[in-house]
């Protein structure tokens, strides 16, 4: 969640390694995700472009496989590269079960999808490596850095893409089912400051948004919670978060240890955020500031030290911002723009030739847990947020100024607003076409998969992860589905 890597957010927890790059670099206060899950996110990222120009529609739908990201031209130009770790822009390693949720969110039924948010003490009091395979991912390019990097006669880009603070996957509840349990041990919690903790206030379900009821729905979140509850979600989390900052302290001091942090350019980001029961949810997938808003720090030569930046932006920046740093010219055709000019402080007359920064950006989901295409457009203090066609679903406006826990819609108070924010998405992004194309996609992926198991389907389905759903009416399902195809 991008807002703890700035006040108040940080009082949270302490996070040294974040707070070194922030005395020594820049921070975005307001940078989010294109896409708030894995694969989208990340096919904006590499590829530079919208989540609906990539067509990168949930977590199996990806770029393709030779499509040129940043790296790639970055490596044509000269630079020695390498990745560790999570990379998911071409596809998710994501089960049926995820697959047929997102293909089939349109069908008039509700059914959950997720295990019960829940949290899990690890370890002994001083166990330090909890999440071990991050830790395994983080010592080879500690390695790489010490052992190679340090060598090279000419520049190095090196990509670290970790889990961590995802939830970890429920065994309770069947192998088909999703990552619901926060984990941590006492050594991570410790770095928690619990009287800091928000305890997020809920709207009733009855005055939920249609769509905000169908996500708390199948993320399993209706049902009561108590308040202790609640807070151990949230500093479990906020205990992950820890863990990830120590192992960015290690890619510092690798690079401190070995001369190269002087003449390094760190840029630290995550796809998507966490709701930590925020808006009676857990995970992403949603608009809300939990799930869109993500960190971006920078620190490196050139770049302004304590530097706060309020220009909202976005992961498709990164694409034009790695060629501007290899100062590898940068395609015309991209959706984001380098942030070099915000970084070095330089008037927006230097900015890109493509002109001047908008003061917008975009950010769409398309996934599982969400039963329509969701398009968000934030600028100034707004944040709008548009469903479907546009006019099937009521839209959202939040004024992130005067309400930034977002629990107050203000659209049909403002409605010249709501109108000009609309007519400014309609001309990015003609989202009424881009969501019936993600229906037509959604209906021939799920007939080709009914047709590939060649017996009755519903026996599959009653296996995936909302079985005990399903099993109380499969027919009463089944016929939804039909009506749906």
């Amino acid at each position: 969640d991008g807002r703890l890597t700035f006040f108040p957010g940080n009082q949270t927890v302490d996070l040294p390694s974040i707070n070194f790059m922030k005395r020594h670099g820049t921070v975005f206060l307001n940078a989010y995700t294109n896409s708030p899950i894995c694969c989208p996110s990340r096919a904006a990222m590499w590829s530079g472009l919208f989540t609906h120009l990539t067509e990168s529609w949930n977590n199996f739908k990806g770029l393709d496989p030779d499509h040129v990201t940043w790296m790639d031209l970055m490596e044509k130009h000269g630079y020695r590269a390498q990745k560790f770790g999570k990379l998911d822009f071409t596809s998710g390693h994501h089960s049926v079960s995820n697959r047929v949720e997102a293909w089939t969110r349109d069908v008039n039924f509700l059914l959950r999808q997720e295990g019960r948010p829940m949290v899990k003490l690890t370890g002994l009091r001083k166990q330090f490596r909890v999440m071990e395979k991050d830790w395994q991912t983080t010592d080879k390019a500690v390695n790489w850095i010490k052992e190679e990097a340090v060598n090279f006669t000419q520049p190095f880009v090196l990509y670290l893409g970790l889990n961590l603070p995802h939830p970890y996957p429920s065994p309770y509840a069947g192998e088909n089912f999703g990552a619901s349990t926060f984990l941590t041990s006492p050594y991570w919690l410790e770095k928690v400051n619990y009287e800091a903790i928000k305890i997020p206030k809920w709207t009733s379900l009855s005055e939920m948004h249609p769509v905000d009821y169908y996500s708390s729905y199948t993320k399993n979140c209706t049902g009561e919670f108590t308040k202790e509850e609640v807070r151990n979600i949230r500093s479990f989390y906020y205990a992950m978060c820890a863990e990830t900052d120590a192992m960015l302290g290690e890619i510092i001091s690798a690079l401190r240890d070995t001369g190269l942090l002087g003449k390094t350019v760190i840029i630290f980001t995550a796809d998507h955020g966490e709701l930590a029961m925020e808006h009676r949810q857990f995970y992403k997938m949603s608009m809300y500031e939990g799930s869109s808003h993500v960190p971006l720090l920078v620190m490196g030569p050139g770049v302004k030290e304590e530097q706060q930046i309020p220009n909202v932006v976005s992961l498709v920046d990164i694409y034009p911002t790695m060629l501007d740093i290899a100062r590898i010219p940068v395609p015309q055709n991209l959706s984001g723009y380098s942030l070099i000019p915000l970084l070095h402080e330089k008037a927006e007359s230097e900015a890109s030739p493509r002109g001047l920064r908008p003061s917008w950006i975009l950010s769409e989901f398309h996934g599982c847990n969400v039963n329509s295409s969701v398009y968000m457009l934030r600028t100034g203090k707004w944040k709008y947020i548009a469903y479907s066609d546009g006019s099937s679903v009521l839209p959202q406006l939040f004024d992130l100024t005067a309400d930034p826990d977002e629990l107050t819609n203000v659209a049909i108070k403002f409605p010249v607003t709501v109108n000009s924010l609309d007519k400014t998405l309609r001309s990015i992004i003609n989202y009424p076409k881009v969501s019936s194309s993600v229906q037509e996609y959604n209906k021939q992926q799920f007939i080709r998969w009914k047709q590939s198991l060649g017996h009755n389907y519903s026996n599959v389905i009653a296996n995936l992860r909302w079985h005990q759903d399903w099993l109380k009416d499969p027919k009463k399902y089944e016929r939804a589905i039909d009506k749906w195809l």
